[in-house]
């Protein structure tokens, strides 16, 4: 890892989680096959945050001709599991819930946004919102994690941040 040099302590700290969250993302995304069969990509990693996007493909519609509510999910779940695996914690979810606002279409771009509202202990609840790049929101989502033991690179403790 090549780590740039800042110039404050605080700036320090803040560089090396940008960059183990970077790191971790990279690693899960090496493992991560059903995220990237769907046609996901990682368009932003920070720590405690990420946004995904996914295209609304012809095999993503249901019976109605929108996106399927399952696929919505997924993308907010990968998303989810970015975000709270960010800080190299082996983290899973412990509950998660979906509210449908909007239809998809496709062709449609959906942008899934997780954002870390509190990590404590073990425990962390994140919010995500799904939106068609550029318009409107489409989903609501939260999720609560539960870190399990070890981590997403192994050897790397002494980079992780609290």
């Amino acid at each position: 890892m090549n780590h740039p040099t800042p110039d404050t302590p605080a700036q320090d700290a803040q560089a090396l989680a940008q960059q183990l969250a970077n790191d971790v993302a990279a690693a899960m995304w090496s493992r991560d096959h059903a995220t990237q069969a769907l046609g996901m990509a990682i368009a932003a990693i920070a720590p405690g945050s990420a946004t995904l996007t996914m295209p609304v493909r012809q095999d993503m519609l249901n019976g109605h001709g929108i996106c399927h509510g399952g696929f919505m999910f997924t993308l907010a779940d990968s998303a989810f599991a970015y975000a709270c695996n960010s800080h190299n914690r082996n983290t899973v979810a412990s509950a998660c819930a979906i509210d449908f606002l909007a239809p998809a279409r496709l062709g449609d771009v959906l942008e899934a946004e997780a954002v870390e509202r509190s990590r404590s202990g073990r425990t962390g609840v994140y919010d995500i919102t799904v939106k068609v790049r550029g318009g409107k929101t489409v989903a609501l989502f939260r999720g609560k994690s539960y870190r399990i033991d070890g981590e997403v690179i192994a050897g790397l403790a002494a980079a992780r941040t609290v």
